[in-house]
């Protein structure tokens, strides 16, 4: 028998499983920052730092009392690793195993972003066996072009150990990352056995669904290879063992554990507002945000300019159960300002100066974190 879930009820349960409907849900300090990754399963991170880099904004909207540095000491604790999950982002060290099977497709011949150089690859482990933990900064090869994704020899053969995991990452430097090898990175009670692809599927829909609530099989596959036909067997079977259920939203076939479906008896309450990163792991599929949101949302920073609709960074505003707003941010921490160039209000907004008067205190609070003291609106407009 398949469930029927409202939408309201839907949108209710992923907030309450991502953490977003209070500050305090993981505690508070470095603990429950190791909580929260570990509860997500994974946190993207991002090169751009318009505001606050992408792992230190999705962990602060979820951690009291919560530091950047936070992520640095668990990351030298050996608690957590850097490498690829939808994209990169920072992973549960409890979860290492779970990343073999990539990795081991990589160092098998499949390509990641460039084609391997065995000559280089020889060169880099070499140093770093020798001297220790190196960054590309230690390598004085130049790019070989001046593309946006061109990279030095050397940055490439890094990247590829890496992404093979011959390399982690135990710490970072101002953000560049330092390599070492993985037998002195890795934890010694860590289980490096491969699991199967059996064991996989298991894994990321228990990851998924502990951090997201509810699931399509697209999404439990998002920008994953192999895993479609596997994955569906996976469900089908987690559903016959009572697992997993089937439900009914908005005439789309999504699943849940029985467990999670409590949220919505237990009625949780829903998130204040709050002012999420473009990569947060709450919007990070936008399929998924327009069907079960109705938010048709895109960062445009890739976006050539004369296309832009809202704004190169444009940061997706949360409340309640609802995306309220949009705003083009930029903090400009020499001058202490925090920039909204233009906010965009969507048309559920029925009390413009409440929603306003809410917003403010937490426009304030986000540009006190991104080292900015005064909040200057140089545009709002209301969305038809």
């Amino acid at each position: 028998m398949i469930d029927s879930v409202s939408p309201s009820d839907a949108r209710r349960l992923v907030f309450a499983c991502q953490g977003l409907a209070s500050r305090r849900t993981f505690g508070s300090g470095l603990g429950a920052t190791q909580k929260a990754i570990e509860h997500l399963g994974y946190v993207q991170i991002d090169t751009l730092s318009v505001v606050a880099r992408a792992h230190i904004h999705t962990l602060w909207n979820r951690v009291s009392a919560f530091k950047a540095t936070d992520i640095d000491v668990l990351q030298e604790q050996g608690a957590v690793f850097e490498h690829w999950a939808h994209a990169l982002a920072i992973l549960p060290m409890r979860d290492y195993r779970y990343s073999l099977p990539m990795m081991q497709r990589i160092a098998s011949g499949d390509t990641h972003w460039y084609p391997k150089d065995h000559n280089q690859v020889t060169k880099v482990l070499k140093r770093i066996r020798e001297e220790g933990p190196l960054s590309a900064k230690d390598f004085k090869d130049k790019k070989t072009s001046d593309a946006m994704w061109a990279r030095s020899p050397s940055k490439m053969a890094l990247e590829q150990l890496f992404m093979e995991g011959e390399l982690m990452v135990p710490r970072r430097n101002n953000f560049h990352k330092v390599y070492d090898l993985r037998e002195r990175v890795l934890p010694s009670d860590i289980d490096v056995s491969t699991p199967t692809i059996e064991e996989l599927c298991g894994h990321l829909i228990g990851s998924y669904l502990r951090a997201q609530g509810l699931a399509q099989i697209a999404e439990l596959t998002y920008l994953r290879k192999g895993l479609g036909k596997k994955m569906s067997q996976t469900v089908a079977d987690f559903v016959e063992e009572g697992m997993l259920q089937e439900l009914e939203i908005n005439g789309q076939i999504y699943y849940a554990t029985p467990k999670s479906l409590k949220v919505i008896d237990h009625r949780t309450p829903s998130p204040k507002l709050r002012i999420l990163s473009p990569f947060d792991n709450s919007v990070i599929q936008r399929k998924r945000l327009a069907s079960l949101f109705e938010f048709d949302y895109q960062i445009e920073c890739y976006v050539p300019k004369a296309k832009r609709k809202y704004g190169y960074f444009c940061l997706p505003v949360l409340r309640g159960n609802r995306f309220v707003a949009r705003l083009d941010a930029r903090a400009d921490r020499k001058t202490g300002v925090f920039h909204v160039m233009n906010l965009y209000l969507e048309k559920n907004v029925k009390n413009r100066e409440v929603f306003l008067t809410a917003l403010s205190a937490e426009l304030q609070r986000f540009a006190k974190f991104d080292s900015c003291a005064t909040v200057k609106i140089h545009a709002i407009q209301q969305m038809e």
